[in-house]
């Protein structure tokens, strides 16, 4: 099989990346050391490339009544243009079809940005639904295709007003969860989102995807370290982030996931997936783990041990932290498990403590969770 490559697959392997094949994209893992890459963006700035996740453009009249049944998460929050919001996209089971970002633009366009592995689902999905004549269009390919660079850490925002000073005017006072465009006279137009997927500040930047590598080139040269998917991985994970086809997907309701703040069951509106929801409940809790005992690493899969019940839970995403510098993980475990608690993982042959925390470990530099 070929592997898909992002417009910057060139500039990934002059800089000597470890690639490896991710859900059919050809990805950098890490330029020489993954720990370095966390740290650069825990501590200054470090940029991915995240040209594998799909923009989508929808448009037309009355866009907003589309999204408000297509999308759990309610797209009357957002009325100034520029607004973004966090939703998961549901099918009539009320499980996770894909979790994404809609940035509203005016009243007759909404972006959204949705995963790289679920991308043509998620097109084929909204167009099932289209039953007005909407556009939607996807901008991952051709010749209206965009690339995304996310640009991350305490020092991330100052070196994109660096290598791009036509976006601070716009972006300086702008606040998390909201989108600029700048134009700029080395990159073209230029969407400045101040969203990411690390527990940092910082803008996910989308240019014209034959502009991405000249970016790529200008953010290495004013000091922005690359760093791959094994820095992004533990990133969120410290951040307490799901990741969609590991943490939640269409066989998980996402309120088992710990995304019921991302859903609105109060409006009247009604949007897929809600009666199941309604009728389903919550039946888990999502929480973070820390390991207690030495001997062995969290990981994805194994069994999480609650004392006093039968019931038992599963750890979905587990890492060792650089952060921490301890195990951690994240879980479902059942309910009434509480913050505090000590549970126990199977290990292989070994049933190793662990305490129940909340959620997220790490946040802007600091550890919460102890």
């Amino acid at each position: 099989m070929t592997l898909k490559a992002t417009p910057l697959n060139n500039a990934h392997r002059a800089a000597g990346a470890r690639m490896v094949d991710f859900g059919g994209w050809d990805m950098p893992v890490n330029y020489g050391s993954q720990i370095e890459e966390h740290n650069a963006v825990r501590t200054d700035v470090g940029m991915f490339d995240v040209a594998h996740m799909c923009v989508v453009d929808i448009k037309g009249e009355n866009v907003r009544g589309f999204l408000r049944g297509l999308l759990a998460n309610n797209v009357d929050k957002l009325q100034v243009s520029g607004k973004a919001l966090y939703s998961c996209m549901l099918n009539p089971e009320g499980t996770v079809i894909d979790d994404l970002i809609v940035y509203f633009i005016n009243e007759n366009w909404f972006r959204l940005v949705v995963n790289a592995g679920t991308a043509e689902k998620d097109v084929a999905w909204m167009q099932a639904q289209n039953s007005t004549g909407l556009t939607i269009t996807q901008r991952r390919d051709g010749d209206n295709a965009m690339a995304l660079i996310a640009v991350q850490g305490p020092n991330a925002r100052a070196k994109v007003w660096e290598v791009i000073p036509e976006s601070k005017e716009g972006t300086a006072e702008m606040k998390p969860f909201n989108v600029a465009f700048a134009q700029s006279a080395a990159f073209g137009e230029a969407m400045i989102a101040r969203t990411g997927y690390t527990g940092e500040d910082g803008f996910e930047i989308g240019v014209a995807a034959e502009q991405a590598e000249n970016l790529w080139n200008a953010l290495v040269a004013a000091g922005v370290k690359p760093a791959g998917l094994g820095a992004r991985d533990t990133l969120r994970l410290e951040a307490g982030m799901n990741l969609y086809g590991q943490d939640m997907d269409e066989t998980v309701n996402p309120l088992d996931a710990g995304l019921a703040w991302t859903i609105d069951l109060v409006a009247e509106r009604d949007f897929i997936g809600k009666a199941a929801l309604q009728a389903k409940g919550q039946n888990a809790q999502f929480v973070g783990l820390i390991l207690r005992e030495k001997g062995g690493v969290l990981r994805a899969h194994q069994k999480v041990i609650v004392a006093g019940t039968e019931a038992t839970g599963e750890i979905t995403s587990g890492t060792f932290s650089p952060t921490m510098q301890q195990a951690i993980a994240l879980a479902r475990v059942p309910n009434g498990v509480n913050v505090g608690d000590t549970v126990h993982v199977e290990i292989r042959d070994k049933k190793l403590a662990a305490s129940v925390v909340k959620l997220p470990f790490v946040r802007n530099g600091k550890i919460l969770a102890v």
